[in-house]
């Protein structure tokens, strides 16, 4: 996985301040985006947390709120696996009128059983890449208003075992492969912010895209798989720690020096902080195109094309 790196010894403690930022973290209710609400919130910003589930999303907070009693914390609720979901999130957040500062591109879901989306959509690749991508166009003009917007989409190392397969990205033509599926989802979150990066330089934009991983972290994305769960206990790093690279990309100056940051030590699964190894696949700004074209088919979202 290329040359040996050193990553930064940073910690979300060391957060510059975020005081009057307006934040969105979908999938915030537990796992690394738990700890990147948690951090952020106190630190000062107001963090919209993006959750399917309320009862668990407002657990959430409370626990947020306890730990931060003068925290701004609101709970929205959004299904990224329903595309009128994201429409009517993404509208209720225009009318309220008030710049984005941030967006992290969390939520997830990994290695399920084969199902799909409310549009038909496999789960995966649905929820991942195809509602992260909605939800993105839809809260861009509130980004676009802030004086410096950024948006990090999480990707994973999973991400090198991934390919588009752009005749089949729904896996309905062959027997359901779920390890092959969720790689393809994350190599479409990074192929996605690399791509939309790009799009938003060439639009002038002053929104910036990046991408992150959060090495092997211990989160509730494995609990699909007995044996990974067991792992877990013994070599998953923390949530806090896996939620330092998007928190770093979020939030440091210093994030604009590269475009991918996650945990950089041995196969980038442990470690610190630090300029992660972006694949040829990820880079590849053929099949970013095609990707983005085909989203925007499926989704029925234009965003970014004219």
């Amino acid at each position: 996985m290329g040359k040996k790196k050193i990553g930064i010894k940073w910690k979300a403690s060391m957060m510059p301040s975020q005081e009057g930022k307006r934040v969105v973290v979908t999938g915030s209710n537990s796992g690394i985006g738990f700890e990147m609400a948690m951090a952020l919130a106190g630190h000062g910003a107001h963090v919209i947390m993006a959750c399917r589930n309320s009862e668990k999303a407002d657990v959430a907070k409370a626990r947020i709120l306890e730990a931060h009693p003068q925290a701004q914390v609101t709970v929205e609720i959004v299904d990224l696996a329903e595309l009128k979901s994201i429409h009517a999130f993404t509208e209720r957040l225009r009318n309220a009128d008030q710049p984005l500062d941030i967006l992290i591109n969390n939520a997830g879901v990994m290695i399920p059983p084969a199902s799909t989306t409310a549009d038909g959509f496999e789960l995966q690749i649905g929820t991942n890449h195809i509602g992260h991508f909605a939800l993105t166009a839809g809260l861009l003009p509130l980004l676009e208003r802030a004086a410096a917007g950024r948006i990090v989409t999480v990707s994973s190392i999973a991400h090198w075992a991934g390919r588009i397969d752009f005749e089949d990205l729904n896996g309905r033509q062959k027997k359901y492969n779920k390890w092959g599926m969720y790689s393809q989802s994350k190599l479409a979150n990074l192929l996605f912010a690399l791509e939309l990066d790009r799009r938003l330089k060439e639009a002038g934009s002053s929104v910036e895209s990046f991408a992150s991983h959060p090495g092997y972290s211990n989160t509730q994305l494995q609990r699909h798989s007995l044996l990974w769960r067991i792992l877990n206990v013994g070599f998953a790093v923390a949530p806090s720690k896996g939620a330092a690279p998007t928190l770093y990309a979020a939030t440091e100056a210093d994030a604009r020096s590269h475009r991918y940051w996650g945990l950089v030590g041995p196969m980038e699964a442990w470690g610190w902080t630090g300029r992660a190894n972006i694949t040829p696949h990820a880079a590849d700004e053929t099949t970013a195109k095609r990707l983005w074209a085909l989203t925007e088919e499926l989704s029925g979202v234009p965003f970014l094309s004219g």
